[in-house]
């Protein structure tokens, strides 16, 4: 059974930081590109960040460039999303995703497989 399972999340103040991680099991993903989306309460899911299935291709939402970095390890079974400066507009639950032979999409609709979830509290 393919799964995506994020950690990492949790509570903290503005300005902090978190380092989210997204596990892949299930099937190899070396082949796939890997994305980070967020959605807030009453508010449509968005792109935060992505990483080509090389690995030479990242892509950051223009409200989180400079703040958050996407990297996988050398294995592409764990992706991680260091975010760091953080702001309460960060507030979100944030999902792991995987695009075949992805080159860091901004688009959902290319993810295949999706997580399910972890909650990130940025308090003011």
């Amino acid at each position: 059974q393919v799964k995506l399972v994020e950690s990492g999340g949790g509570l903290v103040q503005a300005g902090g930081s978190l380092r989210l991680s997204c596990a892949a099991s299930g099937r190899s993903f070396v082949s796939y590109g890997m994305g980070w989306f967020r959605q807030a309460p009453g508010k449509e899911r968005q792109f935060v960040a992505a990483i080509s299935w090389s690995g030479d291709i990242t892509n950051y939402a223009d409200s989180v460039k400079g703040r958050f970095t996407i990297s996988r390890d050398q294995d592409k079974i764990t992706t991680f999303l260091q975010m760091n400066s953080l702001k309460p507009e960060d507030t979100a639950v944030y999902y792991c995703a995987a695009e075949y032979v992805g080159r860091g999409s901004r688009w959902s609709d290319e993810y295949e497989y999706w997580g399910q979830g972890t909650q990130v509290t940025v308090s003011s």
